[in-house]
């Protein structure tokens, strides 16, 4: 794939990871939108409490870029300078604590002012107490010295934003009470490349009136420069489109992990569950059914009403048997489910169910064996447990394709108040949800209604 495959922080990957971080940025306080995503028509401009936050950040951020000016250039001059008699070391490690802090305080800045939050890049220091360790750590850490460049053209960036921002909004305020200039002056002159006179507060309102249309230009560039700053902080002082990519991956092995100890856990219980059903039920009727069939052989010439009798008991417990290990069968892959599909297995659950039940399956083809049989037990559960604890009149199961994601979703209109306990059934649901990397979430309000929604992967 190019260059950027073997240099993944080269600016081809740099580009690709901020159009990403601007695609999911989040403003704190979990709200979800940005200033990189906001609406740009002017009503939602003006309503955006974002867009009066930035133009306060563009506004008084020169004097953050100011002081880290001077706090760099004179610690860096002093320190470099102290370097030959040794006390310049420690001048300099405490002047690397903190433009770190420093860049800790301009990331929060930035979530406050522009909602985008920037994780933080850092390595992990070593444990322990030792402060020349943690300071080794934080100078072989390139975040250490972008966030060095980024408090060090901090100045140009903010007065380049003050001198504009300051120029729009000062353009707008004015133009939009000149009304209120020319009652207090007696009159004003404005120049648009022709001369206006206004000398009376009437013949200054069509002057509010570009007023307006300025004050919508200030918020348009204000929006611009905030973008602009967001995505250059972003790129400084968040982690490299290496460290991205790799934190990526480890969150998505570290829940392959969980997902397969989950679903080892779950064929074990089904394994136990089986050898339980087994043990309790049909080999206990087998084992009565031999008895009765060996006592009625030894009867069998003394008393053949006797041994009838024993032989219509083994004949009526072989009958139990066999319907056992068919309600058996069904519990690990129903037959209806391999002859005829989801829908008609969906639909015979809904016919056994105690309430009314819509089902609704709108799959284009059939998914893979290991997809539709999650689905049906995930269905089958949901609605033993409708029908054991939510009192309800009614449910729909519905199943359908969204991408690549089969979604299963099973509502009632019961007394609500559903929760997936450790060792419950939904628990279970989850864990053989999360043996093909699917999900399982239950919404479930008290009062009601509930509504269980899975998301299984498939590969159509």
């Amino acid at each position: 794939m190019g260059e950027s495959s073997k240099d993944p922080d080269g600016a081809g990957g740099a580009v690709r990871w901020v159009a990403a971080r601007w695609a999911t940025a989040t403003r704190a306080g979990g709200e979800p939108a940005s200033v990189m995503n906001r609406p740009w028509h002017p009503l939602a401009m003006v309503t955006s409490s974002l867009t009066w936050r930035s133009a306060l950040y563009l506004a008084v951020s020169l004097a953050f870029g100011l002081g880290w000016f001077v706090v760099l250039a004179v610690g860096l001059a002093l320190s470099v300078g102290l370097l030959i008699i040794w006390v310049g070391v420690p001048l300099l490690a405490l002047l690397m604590v903190a433009w770190r802090f420093g860049a800790m305080l301009e990331r929060r800045l930035v979530r406050a002012a522009f909602g985008v939050r920037i994780p933080s890049p850092y390595r992990p220091l070593p444990a322990g107490r030792n402060p020349l360790a943690k300071l080794r750590r934080m100078a072989a850490d390139p975040a250490t010295w972008k966030d060095l460049l980024y408090l060090a053209v901090l100045l140009p960036i903010t007065m380049f934003e003050f001198v504009v921002s300051a120029a729009v909004w000062a353009g707008a305020g004015t133009l939009l009470f000149l009304p209120v200039v020319v009652a207090v002056s007696g009159g004003a002159e404005v120049n648009f490349g022709v001369s206006y006179w206004a000398g009376n507060p009437v013949e200054a309102l069509p002057v509010s009136v570009v007023g307006l249309g300025f004050l919508v230009l200030a918020m348009y560039v204000t929006r611009a420069m905030a973008m602009g700053h967001a995505a250059f902080a972003a790129l400084m002082l968040g982690p490299s489109p290496s460290q991205t990519e790799n934190a990526a991956l480890r969150e998505r092995t570290e829940h392959l992990r969980a997902s397969r100890a989950r679903g080892v856990d779950a064929a074990e219980f089904e394994r136990r569950r089986i050898e339980r059903d087994l043990h309790d039920g049909a080999q206990q009727r087998l084992l009565a059914v031999a008895m009765d069939i060996g006592r009625a052989r030894a009867k069998l010439d003394e008393d053949p009403e006797g041994a009838r009798a024993l032989i219509e008991q083994a004949h009526a417990g072989t009958r139990e048997a066999i319907s056992e290990l068919r309600d058996l069968a069904r519990g690990i892959y129903p037959a209806i489910l391999t002859d005829r599909g989801l829908d008609p297995a969906l639909s015979g659950l809904a016919g056994r169910a105690p309430v009314p039940v819509e089902v609704e399956v709108d799959l284009p083809e059939r998914p893979p064996a290991a997809v539709e049989s999650i689905a049906y037990f995930i269905v089958a559960e949901s609605l033993a447990n409708i029908a054991k604890y939510a009192r309800a009149t009614r449910a729909t199961v519905r199943v359908t394709r969204e991408d690549r994601l089969v979604v299963v979703e099973v509502a009632d209109d019961g007394v609500g108040g559903a929760v997936a306990r450790p060792d419950g059934g939904l628990a279970g649901l989850a864990d053989r949800a999360a043996t093909i990397d699917g999900t399982l979430t239950v919404d479930s309000p008290p009062g009601g209604p509930t509504t269980v929604r899975a998301e299984l992967p498939c590969t159509w």
